[in-house]
């Protein structure tokens, strides 16, 4: 007689579900997801539009993020970055300026701190 129980069901946050759905229903109603583990942040996912335009959430944990791909309709999971995903990322404007951050918006940039260590740096 076996005691093994059911695996419990895995709790998706709410807002980052919709908010998944919402991003595939705006470019083009499918799209990929690349999981992509962050250590103790958790694991990234990557979102690519059917119309080729990037999103991401980031979720607590590895079980979470493939929930979270089971329940949007029309998001299919990758394991890797391929050539065909890759040609077919298309940033929307101003998406690099967002990921640069601080840096983006900067006008000098700080003196490296290895400057004195490697003359010329």
């Amino acid at each position: 007689m076996s005691t093994t129980a059911a695996p419990e069901a895995v709790k998706v946050p709410a807002e980052v579900e919709k908010s998944i759905a919402k991003f595939v229903a705006e470019h083009g109603g499918s799209g990929t997801a690349v999981l992509q583990y962050l250590g103790e942040q958790g694991v990234r996912i990557t979102l690519v539009g059917e119309d080729g335009v990037l999103g991401d959430r980031v979720v607590a944990d590895l079980a979470t993020a493939k929930a979270v791909v089971e329940r949007v309709d029309g998001l299919t999971e990758t394991e890797e970055w391929d050539r065909e995903l890759v040609s077919k990322v298309t940033p929307a404007k101003g998406h690099w300026a967002k990921m640069a951050g601080w840096v983006a918006r900067s006008t000098k940039f700080p003196k490296a701190r290895n400057a004195n260590v490697f003359p010329g740096a």
